[in-house]
């Protein structure tokens, strides 16, 4: 399993977008309340636009945990440079939650001061690869800025998408079907066919996996522009790119996200309080359904993957145990080119290494299994064997429960 696409904020987005030559605003981001004065200064009046850049949709709308952030959402208009500061102030260090975030929200550690802009229309426009048919598509509808999703579902018909022949590229006509899906005539239609040119060639040499553009708006003296950006890139091509691979936010995903993928392990952080460790994802899979089955609850996905060393184990060992959450663990293997005694050893060394605060199960299952039992059962340490998926289950809920 490679890595996963990986996204960037709007500002970085922005700057994409500028390179590739679609219209965007002016804009500057900033880490310090300190720097809002001077960049609301340098971009000049008399409107400004004061955005949260986290990684989650719906900022607008979202609401901020902290009384001293204000009542008003993560993007906010400002009309005097006191104003902007006063914002900037509030906004940073605060935590935004979205209909995207979970109910403790995400800290905002940037903002992008926008000059701000007279809107006449708000559209939407999205590419991404569509799975079905293989080709990039375009996504397209009259009703920009607002939720996207909930268009779709009352009024599919006001959302129009199509495909790309790779073989042809974007040709004229998708400039037309695309003006027509966005309602524009005239000189709009003209921009607007370059504009889709634009995005789908930068698409295509960015190794994009998504593009949304959410609102693309119609300015008040007739000019198509790029108000928001949301990009994602394929995790696969981004050796390809290291200016891109630069932009990565490590403050954006789980500390124990960007650990495991150190070590070419799977991982993805849950609520549940039961960490487990299973090597392939349709067992991992199957070992979280079977938690649940017995009244208990994953704390995560991690897959160790197929050919995983001592050195994996241990780096998985102590990503689980760092997660205050976990109660109990579980490990399950089954050892076809990975053999049960190499990951029992892991295990004991994991354990010495780090401790164990919490009961551990572990049930080996394939090569080399009776090995492998017998390093855990000599190992002197706490470890509770189990003979297979059920037995496991139950014994570490148990365990858990008490």
């Amino acid at each position: 399993m490679g890595p996963h696409s990986m996204n960037i904020h709007e500002y970085q987005g922005k700057q994409v977008l500028k390179e590739i030559g679609a219209p965007v605003s002016e804009g500057i981001a900033i880490l310090k309340a300190s720097e809002a004065r001077a960049a609301a200064e340098k971009l000049g009046g008399p409107l400004w636009v004061v955005k949260s850049q986290i990684h989650a949709g719906g900022r607008g709308k979202g609401k901020f945990i902290e009384e001293s952030a204000g009542e008003k959402g993560g993007v906010r208009l400002a009309f005097s440079i006191d104003e902007v500061v006063e914002n900037a102030e509030q906004m940073l260090g605060a935590h935004l939650v979205t209909e995207q975030t979970s109910d403790a929200g995400k800290q905002v550690n940037r903002l992008y001061i926008e000059h701000g802009s007279d809107i006449e229309r708000e559209l939407y426009i999205s590419i991404i690869i569509n799975r079905e048919t293989s080709r990039v598509s375009f996504i397209a509808s009259t009703e920009g800025g607002m939720d996207i999703e909930g268009v779709a579902h009352d009024t599919p018909e006001k959302v129009i998408n199509f495909d790309i022949d790779p073989a042809t590229g974007f040709q004229p006509h998708h400039g037309r079907t695309l003006s027509k899906a966005l309602g524009l005539s005239g000189d709009l239609a003209k921009q607007c066919g370059k504009l889709g040119k634009i995005l789908y060639n930068g698409f295509l040499a960015k190794d994009m996996a998504m593009l949304e553009i959410n609102p693309l708006i119609v300015t008040e003296d007739g000019r198509l522009h790029c108000l928001d950006a949301k990009i994602s890139f394929d995790g696969n091509a981004l050796y390809r790119h290291p200016d891109i691979e630069a932009m990565r936010d490590e403050t954006e995903q789980d500390e124990k996200e960007v650990e495991a993928e150190k070590y070419g392990l799977s991982y993805v952080a849950l609520d549940g309080n039961i960490g487990c460790m299973v090597n392939g994802a349709g067992l991992a899979m199957s070992t979280m359904d079977i938690i649940k089955l017995y009244g208990a609850e994953p704390a995560n996905f991690l897959d160790v993957g197929g050919g995983a060393t001592k050195e994996n184990i241990i780096a998985a060992f102590k990503i689980l145990t760092s997660d205050d959450k976990v109660k109990g663990i579980l490990i399950n293997i089954f050892g076809g080119i990975m053999k049960c005694d190499i990951i029992a050893q892991g295990t004991v060394d994991a354990v010495k290494e780090v401790g164990l605060k919490v009961p551990l199960v572990v049930r080996l299952e394939g090569t080399n299994v009776e090995e492998g039992k017998a390093i855990i059962d000599n190992s002197g340490l706490n470890v509770i064997s189990a003979n297979d998926l059920d037995d496991a289950a139950q014994k570490i809920v148990k365990a858990v429960n008490g």
